[in-house]
């Protein structure tokens, strides 16, 4: 790809190449990280950062540069620094130098690329609508051509739908997975209930203890009392009492 870019790319070359990218990626984190590795090779850069519209928020979801306290922890909100202005405007935002200097600019600490010089931050957009930030830093001056901010820009419109998608996938799957720990909690605490005569909120409180104490999720409690009260009902075999 490098080659691809080194030379001429034409608007055919950059969308099969986007999307022939994003068609190997699989969760929600694998797709960003194309987008990223693919950004930083357009344009070369030292820092890039992908934040995505989650409600009112910003929230940090990748980074070119390992940050694993910050990623998926870090939040904006929009209208909050650069990133939360090109968020809201839906416009880019192109400084060349000392940009910690521009009256928008939100510091963190957390954040190593707070002390970059320049700094590029484009809408990702879906059907008329922001759904986050892609941001290119500079450890030095840099004079983002319009080029640069064109292609990046072209990202942002071909990859916001798909960002979009992979969002609602990872949110669909999170509240899956939230009604199936709910269904075994639930049947867990009726095993209790049957087994030592107690309440519903005895038998809930019961597992939240053991949670807590062999700091485990409490729907591995909760699966390891099923496979108990499994293994007995198969053990009585066919007509105990």
């Amino acid at each position: 790809m490098e080659n691809l870019i080194a030379t001429e790319v034409s608007p055919v070359d950059l969308l099969h190449e986007i999307g022939g990218r994003l068609a190997t990626a699989g969760d929600f984190h694998q797709v960003l990280d194309r987008v990223v590795e693919f950004a930083s090779v357009v344009v070369k850069c030292d820092s890039c950062l992908i934040y995505v519209l989650e409600g009112e928020e910003l929230v940090l979801r990748a980074s070119k540069n390992a940050h694993p306290d910050v990623v998926d922890r870090l939040k904006l909100r929009v209208g909050q620094g650069i990133t939360g202005w090109v968020a809201e405007h839906h416009e880019p935002v192109a400084i060349s130098e000392k940009a910690a200097e521009d009256a928008r600019f939100q510091f963190f600490h957390e954040l190593p690329e707070d002390s970059y010089e320049a700094f590029l931050s484009v809408p990702l957009m879906c059907r008329g609508r922001v759904v986050g930030t892609i941001n290119l830093q500079h450890r030095g001056p840099h004079v983002h051509k319009g080029k640069e901010i064109r292609l990046i820009s072209a990202i942002g419109f071909l990859v916001g739908a798909e960002i979009e998608l992979a969002r609602m996938e990872e949110v669909n799957s999170n509240l899956t997975d939230q009604l199936q720990t709910r269904k075994v909690v639930e049947r867990a605490k009726g095993i209790l209930q049957r087994e030592l005569g107690l309440s519903e909120e005895q038998a809930y409180l019961a597992l939240q203890k053991q949670s807590r104490q062999k700091r485990k999720a409490m729907r591995e409690i909760a699966e390891a009392i099923i496979l108990g009260d499994e293994v007995r009902e198969n053990t009585r075999g066919p007509g105990a009492s």
